[in-house]
């Protein structure tokens, strides 16, 4: 496929060389977070979030994808201000200064880094019980090694196996819908009722926004898409875009399911009483809606979801992470290289694998391991944006004077104030580890800044303004072509 050339917005004006290959469209965009979000993810958590709410399970999703709404419109803001891998640590790094992209960078990588990991664990422990002579460890290393192959031929391959394995996601989603849509209607279960998202005898905000934080966790992947931008080859607006539409989907098709699946509890009463130890929940729901093949479909389903299609995507997020804050000299120099035919950030790929199957086997070996993870997973992507929700109203009401209230003050101020709450009412291991993972970063930091490795950020807005036609960029423009510090260290 010929390389698309830069757009207008390109990363030239801000001093980088152009060195991923552009060759994804909206499409592409859309379906790699679709598949980063997992439309099957309530699956594994389905019993702890009926717990956590009380059963309106429906509720807490509603009110999840509401919450990731503002923060995706805060992305949107700010990759089309700054069209560049990177994520959060771009986005806070020029919005309002380096050191706090730096720590944000930092912190998101509690989520990155960490999420392959636990989705290894999950996928090797999911497996396992459907094939208990092959132990986890041994589906984690295969696991690892397939999805590693995947990303270092080339981001062209892995959006062909996203799209495959969307497909099969949905397939089995559809006909799990379609068999509890036909056991509710002939009696099965609890019927047709309004409780999951509403139940007057166990409603209050507080349990709700309790299983909300849960709930998040399935929605976390949609950010992943930022990462993208320098592979991006449509207007940076499709980044926004395409995280707005995977939300919407996603959102709808969790509500759809959590909905259905609450209805076919066999002993719903218990469940909230005593818990999904062994997260068997949403599988003993489709038990009740056709029968044990039914459960075992859903299972493995989850396992190879959450081991090879989100995992898959994850590594390839952190990657390009861990390339954005190299190729600025905030991590070490090898992380930047790009692989001169398939284009991808090897090094950042390899060492990402090789992360992973050091947690997910040490991880393994304990009880809490997944708790432990999946909390701190969501700990520091919370945290990260709420400065992302800081970074949209420094850059454009302070710097650039915007007077578009709303998408410039109001909705990064509500969305702030929404994860605000969740995080303050977190795991209190989760707050404990995350701030040391912080002071960590701010060691590192201030070791950086002392040794003269602060980042020249050039800090260029290229957002379209109001009378600009869409696609243009005036401010890019007047960018200088070069900047000191962007060249490869």
């Amino acid at each position: 496929m010929p390389e698309a050339p830069p757009s207008p917005a390109g990363i030239e004006s801000y001093g980088y060389k152009q060195e991923l290959r552009r060759s994804l469209r909206f499409t592409d965009l859309l379906v790699y977070g679709l598949v980063f979000m997992v439309p099957i993810a309530p699956f594994g958590i389905f019993g702890s979030v009926f717990q956590g709410s009380g059963g309106m399970v429906a509720l807490a999703y509603v009110l999840g994808m509401v919450a990731m709404m503002f923060t995706a419109l805060s992305y949107a803001q700010m990759s089309r201000a700054f069209p560049m891998a990177g994520s959060v640590y771009t986005y806070a790094g020029r919005g309002i200064a380096a050191p706090v992209g730096f720590l944000s960078g930092w912190m998101i990588l509690l989520d990155y880094v960490l999420v392959p990991g636990l989705l290894y664990l999950i996928a090797g422990v999911a497996m396992n019980s459907l094939v208990p002579a092959v132990p986890v460890w041994l589906w984690l290393v295969g696991f690892v090694l397939l999805n590693t192959a995947v990303n270092y031929l080339g981001v062209e391959m892995t959006s062909k196996v996203n799209k495959a394995m969307l497909i099969g996601e949905l397939v089995v989603l559809v006909v799990f819908i379609a068999f509890g849509v036909a056991a509710l209607a002939s009696g099965k279960g609890r019927g047709f009722d309004f409780t999951p998202v509403y139940n007057s005898q166990t409603f209050s905000w507080s349990l709700v926004f309790g299983a909300v934080s849960v709930a998040v966790l399935s929605f976390l992947g949609f950010d992943g898409i930022s990462t993208l931008s320098e592979e991006n080859r449509d207007s940076a607006k499709a980044i926004g875009r395409s995280m707005i539409a995977a939300l919407l989907l996603a959102g709808s098709l969790f509500i759809a399911q959590t909905w259905i699946a609450s209805l076919l509890v066999p002993d719903p009463d218990a469940l909230i009483a005593d818990g999904d130890p062994d997260g068997t929940a949403f599988y003993d729901a489709a038990r009740v809606a056709a029968g044990g093949w039914l459960a075992t479909v859903t299972a493995a389903a989850t396992a190879v979801a959450w081991g090879f299609a989100n995992s898959l995507v994850a590594q390839a997020a952190t990657s390009r992470l861990l390339f954005a804050m190299a190729r600025d000299r905030q991590l070490p120099a090898f992380l930047a290289k790009v692989h001169p035919r398939h284009r991808v950030p090897v090094n950042a790929t390899l060492l990402t694998a090789g992360v992973s199957l050091v947690l997910g086997l040490y991880t393994a070996s304990r009880e809490d391991g997944i708790t432990l993870l999946s909390t701190l997973v969501n700990f520091g992507a919370l945290t990260t944006f709420l400065v992302l929700h800081v970074s949209v109203v420094v850059h454009y009401v302070f710097r650039r004077r915007s007077r578009d209230w709303w998408r410039h003050l109001i909705a990064p101020v509500t969305g702030f104030a929404i994860l605000a709450y969740v995080v303050v009412n977190a795991d209190i291991a989760a707050q404990r580890l995350g701030f040391v993972w912080l002071a960590i970063g701010g060691l590192v930091l201030t070791g950086l800044l002392l040794s003269g490795r602060r980042p020249n950020l050039a800090a260029v807005a290229a957002d379209a303004a109001p009378d600009t036609a869409p696609g243009t960029t005036p401010d890019a423009a007047s960018a200088p072509a070069s900047a000191p510090g962007k060249e490869n260290p």
